[in-house]
């Protein structure tokens, strides 16, 4: 039995018992039960008669005793208990509890995915990078959280696009290209450009795709080059990205919006909603209206459009291209976007509490024997792939809340021991791998038996449960935007099967032990344990390695 199953067969008990005229109520279409926090209170638990109790007009305790009375009687449950104010602490026979194992294997790839979000469609922006240079450390916490956070969300339903907006316009991008040239020239980069050895870099690519680049007048250098340079760096954001494991459905160009007068529609359909005005030769957007600390500038009086008037234009190419739900990663620098891009959301007509969904990341170090590879003073991506490798890199920053600092070790990343979580979660998965291909190689099949009721040991007991929540991990994980739910839960999960296994054997334990039922089951549950991480880690964006 599932925890989806006991809940409907708590509902079922509440609809008998309102049709016998136990009680009066109105019965919820969903019921949540959860993992108690000790065995000893039974497989799954419920605070359904403290939610419903006082609306029948009964002690919830006493509510939650009529239901007992009925849930006692359901197929595969063992037993209920009335506990404190009003809990059911239900425990289910081995058969039904084991039963889970056979339901897990079956459903492979798509075991915990959900309809939680079902409906709902969200651009979720993430990363962003100015296309000015290589991807570096605070861009590496949210491709790695952006990433997983799309594959969760899909995994519950949503219709989710994955999106990059590149920064690809302004004065930033003109620095960069005479940033370029200069190099190419030999010369030091004018100031506020571009110093980094990858200029140097795109400055012999330019010249290797354009001979001519120092003969042209300076103007039209420095434009050719921007265009060379930002096709190089943008292409090399893209692989690291693709190295990383990380998916963008669009690639959204700053740029675009300009040069498809977007932003001067974005200014004009503002204006048209009430929400523009005109002071000191600027253009403004009254943004107090909504909560923001200041009126913002949307042109300024020499008739530049700001950052803003782009970024006004951006929320509404989403909302124009169907997006209901926007979802905005940011990192720590931007926390004064908060207010502003909801200001928008609202100038523009939609429920800033609903349509937009703003998240800011702290910031993070991570710190080495390796911290040589330093550009400057920057970590690159790239680096930190080389040195410390895409899994743990990715697993590290996806186990802490967005909003954490952290400060993190290279080297304890990289170690293959049991005190590093990722390999920790990993190799339990590749032990699964070994236990089943070492089952096959002494004849224990699946396919010739399969006996729940023989999952009786407290280990298999503790595992059975752990791999039962994991639909509701991923769906709650999903719903508050909190990837590392999901890394604590694979480590849960890994320590569960590690204790499972020193205690219970898959393998006969030598040649003239009999293979039984026994054998084969619990090799239906070390599959089911292996698919469990495997999804568990693919919503990370990690490998599930079969050998370690």
């Amino acid at each position: 039995m599932t925890p989806e199953q006991l809940a409907q067969a708590i509902i079922a008990a509440l609809d008998q018992a309102v049709a016998a005229g136990e009680f009066t109520v109105e019965v919820p279409r969903e019921v949540r039960v959860e993992r108690p926090r000790g065995r000893e209170h039974g497989d799954w638990s419920t605070n359904i008669a403290l939610q419903l109790g006082k609306k029948a007009g009964m002690p919830p305790r006493e509510f939650a005793t009529v239901l007992a009375g009925r849930l006692a009687e359901v197929a595969g449950v063992a037993s209920v208990d009335v506990a404190g104010p009003g809990f059911l602490n239900i425990t289910l026979d081995a058969a039904s509890a084991g039963e889970l194992a056979r339901t897990i294997v079956e459903a492979g790839a798509a075991y915990g995915t959900n309809d939680t979000l079902a409906g709902h469609v969200i651009n979720l922006e993430f990363v962003s990078a100015n296309p000015t240079g290589p991807l570096h450390i605070g861009h590496t916490r949210w491709a790695a959280l952006g990433d997983a956070l799309r594959r969760l969300l899909i995994a519950s339903g949503a219709d989710v696009t994955a999106e990059h907006y590149t920064n690809d316009a302004g004065n930033q991008m003109d620095l960069f290209g005479a940033s370029i040239v200069a190099r190419a020239r030999g010369a030091e980069v004018p100031e506020g450009g571009y110093g980094g050895e990858w200029i140097t870099t795109l400055a012999t690519q330019a010249q290797q795709e354009r001979p001519d680049l120092l003969e042209l007048p300076e103007a039209e250098a420095v434009a050719v080059a921007r265009e060379l340079g930002y096709q190089g760096q943008l292409q090399q954001i893209q692989d690291t990205l693709e190295a990383f494991n990380v998916h963008f459905d669009v690639w959204f160009s700053e740029k675009s919006l300009h040069d498809s007068g977007a932003v001067e529609q974005a200014v004009a359909r503002l204006r048209e909603q009430g929400h523009v005005y005109d002071s000191e030769g600027a253009v403004w957007l009254r943004t107090t209206d909504f909560g923001d600390d200041r009126d913002r500038v949307l042109v300024r009086a020499n008739g530049d459009p700001t950052y803003f008037a782009s970024d006004a234009a951006y929320y509404l190419s989403k909302k124009d291209r169907g997006f209901p739900e926007k979802i905005y990663l940011l990192g720590a620098d931007h926390h004064g976007y908060v207010g502003r891009l909801k200001s928008i959301a609202a100038c523009a007509g939609d429920d800033p509490e609903r349509n937009i969904e703003v998240l800011i990341g702290q910031l993070i170090n991570i710190s080495g024997e390796r911290m040589g590879k330093r550009r400057g003073n920057a970590l690159f991506l790239t680096d930190l792939i080389e040195w410390i490798g895409s899994d743990p890199v990715r697993y590290s920053l996806a186990r802490f809340p967005a909003d954490t600092p952290l400060d993190l070790d290279g080297e304890q990343m990289r170690k293959r021991s049991n005190d590093n979580p990722v390999f920790y979660v990993q190799y339990a998965h590749a032990r699964t791998c070994n236990v089943a291909r070492l089952a096959g190689e002494d004849g224990v099949s699946r396919d010739d038996g399969f006996d729940p009721s023989l999952l009786t040991h407290d280990t298999e007991s503790v595992l059975l449960a752990t791999l039962g929540d994991f639909p509701r991990v991923l769906a709650q994980s999903a719903t508050l935007r909190e990837p590392h739910r999901v890394a604590r839960y694979l480590e849960s999960l890994a320590a569960a099967f590690h204790k499972w296994y020193d205690e219970c054997r898959v393998r006969p334990l030598n040649d003239q032990e009999e293979i039984t039922d026994l054998h084969r089951t619990r090799l239906w549950l070390n599959d089911a344990t292996r698919q469990v991480l495997a999804n568990g880690l693919g919503l990370l964006g990690v490998t599930a390695p079969e050998r370690m």
